[in-house]
This record gives C-alpha cells, structure tokens and sequence, in this order.
C-alpha cells in the first residue's frame, strides 16, 4: 500500500502492520505519548526539541536516529517544524530477540537500559542510510517474488550499520569523558543486574553485594544513567518478560515464576505498571513467535 511517500505492508494472516516507511514533513505525529505494538526509528534530518521516553527527557536534534522497542512510551516535543523518516516494524515481521546476534541491536538499539535512545547520524553513514531508505521504497513500489526477504535483509543492514554506530559513538564517549567515567562498582552492579534479575529484585540487595548503602548507590546511579537502582532494576525483569512473552508460549504464571515471582497476580501488576499493558495484552498485540516468514 502506498501513499505520499507512505509505504505500508500489512502481515496478510493477522491483518496487523508488519513493515512500513513514511517521510515526516513538518508535521509531528508523535506529540503525545505512543505506546506502539512494534518496533519504530525515526530519523530526525531537520529540526530539534524534546524526547520524553520512558519518563525521561532528552534534546534531541538533526541528524539524529530515535529507536524503540514495542510498548516503550515516548513522545517528541519540537520547538522547530521536523524532517524525517519513519519506520516501524512488528516483531512478527523481524523479532529483535530472535536475530540479536545477527544484527547486535539488542542491548544497542533497542532495550539499553543504560543509554538514551539515540544515535548521531555522521556524514560518512547518512549517505549509507538514504541508499538503504531508497532501496526499501523501491522494493515496496513494486512487490517481487520474496519481498519479504528482500526488506528485511535492507532492514538489517540498517540495524547492523546504528548499532555499530552507537557503539563507536559510546565508546569515544567513555575515552573523552575520563572525569565523568563510570565506576567500576557501576560497571559489576550492571553484571549483577545481568546475572540476578531473576532472583533478587530490591535495590538492598544489590546494594548488599556491592558492600554500600541503596542511597549512594542510588546517587550513582542517578548521576551515570540518570535512573534510580530501582528502575534499572525493574527495566531489567521487564525485558526478560517480554521477550519470554514473545519467544515461548509460557503460561503468564510459568513466565512469572521462572523470573522469581510466587504470585502471578502481583508479577502481572508489576508488568501493567511498568510496561503499561497486561503480559497478556502484550502478547495478543506483539504476539507469540508466529513469524514464519523470517
């Protein structure tokens, strides 16, 4: 389906969008707060203002690229008129939990507790992005023998192509930043996070292991990722339950279970809370695996 420079794909069995692109012209679709069933970057070309994501706040500006995941609440604030492209993508057309380590984005791109949503645009990859954006509109334009295929090799190109750019940009960051860099008991508390989110859940714990009070490691926290231990925390066990949500065909119960909770009421509270919709809403929108196209 297209139109002014909008071009949509519907998945043919569910009748929900699997893949589309589209041109932002001035106009801010996204001025109040999305909670989207499907994975979208934008790409700012022009203009700038505010990112508010996950009750956060970022500046953002030209050539930069915004990444969300499914659910992940966001919202642009522009004090200029923007210029951009969309795209957004359903996890029955190409799940991230499924292909991290095809395309590394997971933990990058998408679901980086640690780090904003964005990533600069240099000038030695604009050109790259714009030839991967023309070659998506012309394989929509005209549906070939294994379309699907076709976009989703552009699309990991894309993905693969950010996410080693995030990854430089962060590391000159880390290396420029010597004053400001992180800990080394920031960098074990994200190992025990990794490690124990399944099992210890309060911020004395962690702090416990850390041989430090929950307020000063708090502080830091607060100070390095501008998010409280708490949050990183519950960020953390969220992304474990959408991607056992998706990828296996669990019980909500087996599901809150296995991630340290007896009871599955409280566990299907703490995810509504924190991810806005019920595990079982997510799983009906983002659905449970049943790509078979990729």
């Amino acid at each position: 389906m297209m139109q002014n420079n909008n071009f949509t794909l519907i998945n043919p069995q569910t009748g929900n969008l699997a893949f589309k692109i589209y041109h932002l012209e001035k106009d801010n679709p996204f001025d109040h707060i999305q909670r989207l069933n499907y994975y979208s970057l934008i790409w700012i070309k022009k203009g700038n203002g505010t990112l508010k994501a996950d009750f956060y706040e970022y500046d953002f500006n030209e050539n930069m690229l915004l990444s969300f995941s499914p659910y992940q609440p966001f919202m642009l604030c522009a004090k200029t008129g923007i210029r951009g492209v969309v795209i957004h993508f359903h996890p029955d057309f190409f799940c991230i939990h499924k292909h991290h380590k095809e395309v590394a984005c997971h933990g990058v791109l998408f679901n980086n507790i640690y780090n904003p949503p964005i990533v600069q645009i240099e000038e030695k990859a604009t050109a790259s992005f714009e030839m991967i954006i023309e070659q998506f509109k012309d394989e929509m334009k005209k549906p070939a023998l294994a379309q699907y295929e076709l976009l989703i090799s552009y699309l990991k190109i894309f993905l693969i192509t950010a996410s080693r750019l995030k990854t430089e940009q962060q590391t000159k960051l880390q290396k420029a930043t010597t004053n400001n860099k992180e800990p080394f008991i920031l960098q074990n508390l994200k190992n025990y996070i990794e490690t124990h989110h399944k099992t210890k859940h309060s911020a004395r714990e962690y702090a416990d292991m850390l041989a430090i009070t929950p307020k000063a490691l708090t502080r830091l926290t607060k100070a390095h990722f501008n998010k409280t231990l708490t949050d990183l925390i519950s960020e953390r066990i969220i992304i474990e339950a959408k991607r056992e949500l998706y990828l296996t065909n669990k019980t909500v119960k087996e599901i809150a279970y296995q991630l340290g909770y007896n009871d599955e009421y409280y566990f299907s509270r703490f995810f509504k809370n924190n991810a806005d919709v019920s595990p079982q809403l997510y799983r009906e929108t983002v659905g449970f695996n049943r790509a078979s196209v990729n």
